[in-house]
This record gives structure tokens, C-alpha cells and sequence, in this order.
């Protein structure tokens, strides 16, 4: 089973100020990047699940000219509140590097 994480050369999480996280995916070349940005296999909703926040709130920015998806969604709580157990979301990326990637035909 390939994952997100084969086709980067990095998948990583942080702080957008104390309430948004931004994960980013540098995807290891062209082709790998047209699987990860490709909004069929990769969108609002998904990324809704596997962080249990509104898609409503998710945003994208598609680079192609530097084979990057960058992924920004509120914080579920306020950084270095009480309940915030990820203070640099440092992790918040593992999820998602390890999102099952479908075959390519």
C-alpha cells in the first residue's frame, strides 16, 4: 500500500498563528505531485475526517511550479489553551502522511 508519505520528500505540520494549523506536502516530483493535488483523491473532506474539523473550514493552495499542497484548517482548540495537546501541531501531519494513496492506473 503506497501512503502519502511515499510520494513526498517531506509532509509537515505547524503553527498558523494560535488558531489555524497548516500542514504542507512536498511531493517528491511532478508526477507525485499531480496524485497528491489532485482535488479526487485529496480535498475539504478528507482532511475534515481525518481531523475531525468542518470542511467548510479547510483550505488549499496548489503550487505546481514547486510540487507543493499546502493544507491550512482552524484549530480545534486555541494553541497552549488547556485541551491543546500539540502546542507546535507539530504531529498533526502524521494522519495525513500516512492517508492511503489509490493505485494509478
Amino acid at each position: 500500500m503506497t501512503v502519502v508519505a511515499d510520494l513526498a520528500l517531506e509532509v509537515r505540520s505547524k503553527n498558523a498563528g494560535p488558531f489555524w494549523v497548516t500542514m504542507e506536502v512536498f511531493a517528491r516530483d511532478a508526477d507525485a505531485y499531480a496524485v497528491l493535488a489532485d482535488p479526487s483523491f485529496l480535498d475539504a473532506s478528507v482532511i475534515a475526517r481525518l481531523y475531525d474539523v468542518a470542511a467548510e473550514g479547510v483550505q488549499f493552495f496548489r503550487i505546481p511550479s514547486l510540487n507543493v499542497v499546502k493544507i491550512s484548517f482552524p484549530r480545534p482548540v486555541v494553541q497552549g489553551s488547556l485541551h491543546d495537546r500539540d502546542i507546535h501541531a507539530g504531529q498533526h501531519h502524521v494522519p495525513l502522511a500516512m492517508l492511503a494513496v489509490p493505485p494509478v492506473d
